[in-house]
C-alpha cells in the first residue's frame, strides 16, 4: 500500500510540480490549500520570496487569490488526486497579530519563517495525522537528508542557489524532518517550470509572487490603521546626532539598511540606521554605521545537536543576503551571541538569523536590537 502524504497546494508552479513528483513516485498524494477565511485574502501556503505572497482583493491575481484556488484543484483532478480547502482563519490572525506587533514595536518582522512554522509545518502536519498520513510536504526549495552513519536528519540548501529557501525553514520542529517531504529541492526553477509543462499544467508559466499576503500593494500604514485603528506612525527623520533631516509618513515602510525610497535627497547616501517607535523618529546615517560587530539572538532552533562550545559557522542574516563566517556562544539562557568575523552590515532586529555548516541548517533565531 503506497504511503500517504499531505501536500500543501497553493495553486503555483512549485507546489504544483511537487505534486507531479509526489504521484509519480507512487506515493498517495493528499492536496490541502488552505484559506484564511476572510473576504481580504483567501491565503494559500506560499513558498517563494522573503515574505508570504500576496493574494488582496479578490480581483487581484496572486498566490492567495479565488483564482490560485481554481488553480490547485485543477492540478489536483488533472493528476488524480484527492484536495481540500480548510479554513485556517485564527491561525492566518495569529500571523497577522505577530506582523503588526513587529511592525509597531519597530522591529522588521518575517511572516514568512512563522507561517512556515505555524501553518505548513504545523497545522499541515496535525491534517497528516487526522487522515494516517506519513509525511506532509511542500513545494519549497530545500532538500531533507538522513545521514545513516549518525542516524540523524537534516535540513540542506536546495540545489538552485538563485531559489534556495532553507533560510525560511530554520524554524521546523526537529523531530518532524523525518516526516517532512520537500520534492522540488534537487530542481532548479526552469527545470520545474519544464516538469510542468511536460505534465500538461497550464501553471507552468505561472509567474512568482514576492508580497505580503495579507497587505495588499505593500500598504503597511494602511494595513496597520485598519487591523489596530493605528492613526499614525508619521514622525521625523533624524541623524545620529538626533538633529531633524525632515519627515516620513510612517515608520514601517523602512528597515535596517534601508537606502532607496526615503524621499529625501542628500549630498551623499544615507541608511536607515535604527527605528524607535517610541518617538516614531527614524534615525539616519552613513554606511559605516551600520556595521555590527554583535548580534544578540534568541528563541533559537536547532537542527542539529546544540553546540557544548563555541561554534564556528556560517550566519545569514537577510534571506538575500550573502552567509557571512562567524563565531556563536550559547548563552547560559539558551540565547546566543554572534560574533562576525567581518562587521555586517543592516542587521535588522526582528529579522531572522540562520546557522549554517556548508550547505547544512544547523539552526537559527530572532535577531534583538543591540543593548
Amino acid at each position: 500500500m503506497a504511503e500517504r502524504v499531505v501536500l500543501a497546494m497553493s495553486g503555483g508552479v512549485d507546489s504544483s510540480a511537487a505534486a507531479v513528483l509526489l504521484h509519480q513516485q507512487g506515493y498517495d498524494v493528499v492536496g490541502l490549500f488552505m484559506r484564511s477565511g476572510e473576504s481580504e485574502s483567501a491565503c494559500a501556503i506560499p513558498t517563494t520570496g522573503l515574505l508570504p505572497v500576496v493574494s488582496g482583493p479578490a480581483h487581484r491575481q496572486g498566490c492567495c487569490s479565488s483564482e490560485d484556488a481554481a488553480d490547485a484543484r485543477r492540478v489536483a483532478d488533472r493528476l488524480g488526486i484527492p484536495f481540500h480547502s480548510l479554513n485556517f482563519q485564527e491561525e492566518f490572525r495569529r500571523i497577522k497579530d505577530y506582523f503588526a506587533d513587529e511592525y509597531l514595536a519597530g522591529r522588521t518582522p518575517n511572516p514568512c519563517v512563522q507561517c512556515n512554522n505555524w501553518l505548513k509545518f504545523g497545522k499541515l502536519w496535525e491534517f497528516a495525522q487526522q487522515v494516517d498520513a506519513n509525511y506532509i510536504a511542500t513545494g519549497h526549495y530545500a532538500r531533507i537528508q538522513h545521514n545513516a552513519a549518525e542516524n540523524d536528519w537534516g535540513l540542506y540548501c536546495g540545489h538552485d542557489d538563485n531559489k534556495d529557501q532553507s533560510y525560511v525553514l530554520f524554524g521546523i520542529r526537529k523531530e518532524l524532518l523525518p516526516n517532512i517531504l520537500l520534492p522540488i529541492g534537487t530542481w532548479e526553477k526552469p527545470e520545474i517550470r519544464e516538469l510542468a509543462r511536460d505534465a500538461g499544467l497550464r501553471v507552468a508559466t505561472k509567474k512568482d509572487s514576492y508580497e505580503i499576503c495579507f497587505v495588499p500593494d505593500q500598504d503597511y500604514a494602511g494595513f496597520l490603521k485598519r487591523y489596530r485603528n493605528h492613526e499614525s506612525t508619521a514622525g521625523d527623520f533624524v541623524d545620529m546626532k538626533g538633529r531633524v533631516l525632515g519627515k516620513h509618513d510612517g515608520y514601517e515602510h523602512f528597515t535596517i539598511g534601508q537606502r532607496k525610497g526615503l524621499g529625501i535627497a542628500f549630498g551623499e547616501p544615507r541608511f536607515v540606521i535604527r527605528i524607535e517607535p517610541e518617538t516614531r523618529q527614524v534615525v539616519l546615517g552613513l554606511k559605516d554605521d551600520l556595521a555590527v560587530q554583535k548580534i544578540a539572538v534568541t528563541q533559537v532552533n536547532w537542527l542539529a545537536d546544540k553546540p557544548q562550545t563555541d561554534l564556528r559557522c556560517l550566519v545569514k542574516v537577510r534571506y538575500r543576503q550573502h552567509s557571512e563566517p562567524c563565531r556563536i556562544v550559547r548563552n547560559p539562557d539558551e540565547s546566543v551571541t554572534i560574533y562576525p568575523d567581518s562587521p555586517i552590515f543592516g542587521v535588522a532586529p526582528g529579522q531572522a538569523a540562520v546557522f549554517y555548516d556548508d550547505t547544512r541548517v544547523l539552526g537559527g533565531g530572532w535577531i534583538q536590537p543591540p543593548q
